[in-house]
């Protein structure tokens, strides 16, 4: 004889049964929305060329690591400087192989990393002894490997390898260590915080406005993915950045503000495109894989060197 009162041990409780459905409810949602978030992101990818995850991720440290090196201890970020340098000037001359050109890579990141403390102690003048020194270094190495190690290029093969391994320390080590010089100034680090700030301005406006109105591309050969909308989310905000660090930050005008976002946004935007075509011309789409979602280090670098030597120019004018 059965009561009403006796639970049956075939079945599972109302309020039990409610709650593992509502567990494996949540559970369906999570992975329902993990599909809709992975191939929002693969749609992002394809349209921006990056990993949206990994890119945002890699740029808030490295930005929080310049920041704390800024603000706390100059000689912190000249050492990041020199690290970047050392892995930026082996990218390019690891890279430079893939079109047939020896650039040496060891006197090439000696040369780059002793032009930063150079430039950060000994001002311009040493910055410049050292750079002219390191291009020398650089150009006998090469000439005695193509003398004893075999094969050899020939003189014109030489030339061609001599004048790279010069690029790599102009384009690099030079613009890298300008940065330095004008980090050493009184001041100078609130300069160099402005100046990164707008190119990542300039990028994360470029990269927004383009994503959701970029229609039409800049340099379709060079940069399929650029458009002329994307350029003008970036020049909206990097004017407006601009004005705001100069008021807040560089105690000069808010007109100054327009030419520096102004100046800024040209020197990102042209050195971004010349990465571009380095890269096009050397046959390949990063410098290195060493950052996922962004690349190599020099394809970070890339609007940043530039910007710096624009940066200490507008100091020397309006501040020095």
């Amino acid at each position: 004889m059965s009561h009403a009162s006796d639970p049956d041990p075939t079945r599972t409780p109302p309020s039990r049964r409610g709650r593992s459905l509502s567990r494996a409810d949540i559970q369906a949602q999570v992975r329902a929305r993990k599909e809709q978030f992975d191939e929002a992101n693969e749609k992002i990818t394809e349209r921006s060329g990056r990993n949206l995850l990994s890119a945002i991720a890699i740029g808030l440290v490295l930005a929080a690591v310049m920041v704390f090196s800024l603000v706390v201890v100059k000689e912190i970020f000249m050492a990041l400087a020199a690290v970047l340098v050392a892995f930026a000037t082996l990218e390019l001359a690891t890279a430079l192989k893939h079109a047939g050109i020896h650039v040496p890579r060891i006197p090439t990141v000696i040369a780059g990393v002793a032009l930063v403390p150079a430039a950060y102690y000994w001002g311009a003048e040493g910055q410049w002894l050292v750079f002219l020194g390191g291009v020398v270094l650089v150009a006998l190495w090469r000439v005695l490997e193509v003398a004893f190690i075999p094969p050899r290029p020939g003189f014109a093969g030489t030339v061609r390898d001599v004048a790279a391994a010069t690029f790599v320390q102009v384009y690099v080590s030079f613009l890298a260590s300008v940065s330095v010089l004008l980090l050493s100034k009184d001041g100078g680090q609130w300069w160099v915080l402005a100046f990164i700030v707008v190119v990542v301005l300039v990028d994360v406006g470029a990269y927004a406005s383009g994503l959701n109105f970029g229609k039409h591309p800049m340099a379709p050969t060079i940069s399929p993915k650029k458009t002329w909308e994307g350029l003008a989310g970036a020049v909206v905000v990097a004017l407006i950045g601009g004005v705001l660090l100069a008021i807040f930050m560089l105690q000069q005008p808010w007109w100054f503000g327009l030419i520096f976002g102004a100046v800024i946004v040209i020197t990102a935007t042209v050195g971004d495109l010349c990465e571009s075509l380095l890269k096009r011309d050397i046959g390949i789409k990063d410098m290195s894989s060493w950052l996922p979602g962004h690349g190599g280090i020099l394809d970070r670098l890339d609007s940043i060197l530039p910007s710096a030597a624009a940066a200490y120019v507008l100091w020397v004018i309006f501040a020095s």
